[in-house]
């Protein structure tokens, strides 16, 4: 049975330890991930970003037991367990589903996220930094986007996405191959 667990990262070593101990047999533990470039003074720096942050999902068959789940409550670097897991495990197991099969590489493919049409989004490299554009078209191949009064496409040969924080909202970053590599946030 999967449960979702707030953790500390300062401690997740000490969490994982703990588990160990109190649990019988292995538990696995799944964390998607996802990889970021981004330039910084004309330097490509690659940023590994956990996708829910401090939460993460973990299978073990005793958790089916409350007296197992109330053992764990105390480990260190545990904050707390989610509550309702029980009855969302259907969802659990599809989400984390959806997660593994759109890794490569262990992170996290575009393939995990869909764009949205006419959503706004803002080029956070390339050519176009820090230009909002609005997404028209979407096909198989290429992406009709608008920018002002300018309309153009961009050839949608590979991408991948990555999270992050602006002003205090979450928005997702979308790298696609044009021209000069570009990403994309969604605003």
């Amino acid at each position: 049975m999967w449960v979702i667990i707030k953790f500390d990262e300062k401690k997740l070593s000490f969490l994982k330890e703990d588990f160990s101990k109190r649990l019988k047999g292995s538990f696995e533990i799944y964390r998607p991930k996802l990889l970021t470039q981004k330039y910084h003074k004309n330097k490509l720096i690659n940023k590994e970003l956990n996708l829910l942050g401090d939460y993460m999902f973990c299978f073990h068959e005793d958790f089916k037991n409350i007296k197992i789940i109330n053992s764990l409550k105390y480990c260190r670097g545990l904050k707390y367990l989610l509550e309702g897991y029980k009855i969302s495990q259907f969802d659990i197991k599809k989400f984390i589903l959806n997660c593994k099969n759109s890794e490569n590489n262990g992170y996290l493919s575009y393939k995990f996220y869909k764009l949205n049409l006419n959503k706004k989004y803002k080029f956070s490299s390339g050519p176009f930094v820090e230009k909002i554009f609005q997404i028209i078209n979407l096909q198989k191949n290429k992406i009709d986007i608008l920018m002002g009064n300018l309309k153009t496409t961009i050839k949608k040969k590979s991408s991948y996405l990555a999270q992050c924080k602006k002003n205090l909202m979450k928005c997702y970053f979308v790298k696609i191959c044009f021209l000069q590599s570009a990403e994309l946030c969604l605003l």
